[in-house]
């Protein structure tokens, strides 16, 4: 992640708001070690080896259980429509090489997820862009692009959106799925934080259209349970799914990491992952409201920070025009990290928007880090 922020905390007396990785306390240790434990205890050999390209079944079933039961989808997810992962950028990364050729468009929300770019940047993909609203990607604008760019996928992150932490409509959901179908558009649901809801879910999983509309919807294990385990999903149709299953990356290296696949198994196996969700969402939402009454006791009226209902995000928007990018220095100098919200955005706009992240200090530090940030604007004047 050699342009993105540091994974850790580059010196004791900084605060980086730019961080969106969970912090080391909220990793749950003690838990992978107890499902480790049991799953080498059983003596299988197998847990080496190379593993099947699209998964192993039984993990599979077990994880299409797991979203039923949490609320993704009203029923579980048959295996055959699961297709494991090395995360989602492996997976967005894997989709690119096995339905893309360079010189296609991607069409995706302004602003969006600032990695994603570079994944789509590194397939020679043209980057098309889609207005949002409060309510998420807007579908009527989506039919202008999708009828004018003919874009070959449509990326959107639709549950507490990474920058705005906006969630997507349900009613907007099966429109966009409607319009993916009738223009053949395959369109990228990236769920990653879509079990992160703390006061009630966002709407069903894209998953749920599957069935009926070319869309991929994927999920990750690295926002709910550790990113290091390089361990994520697909949720397709099996025609969908196919293309990834045969490619030449699976094909020669078998499936995505069957052993952190296997300790993960015994997490759902043991019923584990339900509880620490539980206790993971409790803790962020604490973060979050510290981080959101901070922003507003302190910043006062010269900034709006929204209140996302998941995630790991506040999006604050000046009611008067400042430079974000300047802004950055500035904060440097006060030992604060930001996100430019123009870094979020394909097209270099929203250059008075900030990303700021409450996921990965607890709630003094995120005061502290507000009150650097105030100290920071105070000196740009």
């Amino acid at each position: 992640m050699s342009n993105a922020v540091s994974t850790q905390r580059s010196a004791s007396d900084v605060i980086n708001l730019a961080l969106g990785h969970p912090s080391p306390e909220l990793l749950p240790l003690a838990m992978v070690r107890r499902a480790a434990a049991d799953r080498l205890s059983s003596g299988d050999r197998l847990v080496l080896q190379y593993g099947l390209e699209e998964g192993d079944h039984g993990f599979r079933t077990l994880l299409g259980q797991f979203l039923a039961r949490e609320g993704a989808t009203a029923t579980p997810i048959a295996p055959e429509e699961l297709f494991i992962t090395a995360g989602i950028s492996g997976a967005l990364d894997l989709i690119c090489t096995a339905q893309t050729q360079p010189g296609d468009t991607v069409a995706v929300e302004d602003p969006t997820y600032f990695l994603a770019h570079k994944i789509f940047r590194d397939h020679g993909l043209r980057i098309g862009t889609i207005p949002t609203d409060d309510r998420g990607a807007i579908p009527d604008e989506i039919a202008k692009v999708l009828a004018t760019e003919r874009p070959r996928l449509l990326y959107l992150i639709p549950a507490y959106q990474n920058p705005t932490g906006t969630t997507l409509i349900e009613e907007r959901r099966r429109t966009i799925a409607e319009l993916c179908r009738e223009y053949g558009t395959l369109l990228v649901a990236d769920e990653a934080y879509h079990l992160l809801g703390y006061e009630s879910p966002p709407p069903p999983s894209f998953g749920i259209y599957a069935a009926e509309a070319p869309v991929m919807a994927l999920g990750s294990f690295s926002k709910i349970l550790g990113p290091g385990l390089r361990l994520g999903w697909v949720h397709a149709a099996p025609e969908h799914l196919r293309p990834l299953i045969t490619s030449g990356l699976y094909d020669s290296g078998g499936g995505a990491n069957p052993f952190a696949a296997s300790v993960v198994r015994s997490v759902l196996e043991l019923g584990l992952l339900a509880q620490h969700l539980r206790t993971l969402r409790a803790n962020l939402a604490g973060r979050r409201d510290a981080l959101h009454a901070a922003l507003k006791d302190t910043l006062g009226p010269q900034c709006v920070p929204n209140r996302p209902d998941g995630g790991y995000f506040i999006w604050v928007r000046a009611p008067r025009a400042y430079d974000a990018d300047a802004l950055v220095a500035a904060a440097a100098r006060h030992k604060v990290g930001i996100m430019p919200g123009s870094r979020c955005s394909p097209s270099g706009s929203f250059s008075d928007c900030l990303r700021v992240s409450f996921s990965y200090y607890e709630p003094p530090e995120l005061r502290r880090g507000v009150q650097r940030l105030a100290a920071a604007l105070e000196s740009t004047g």
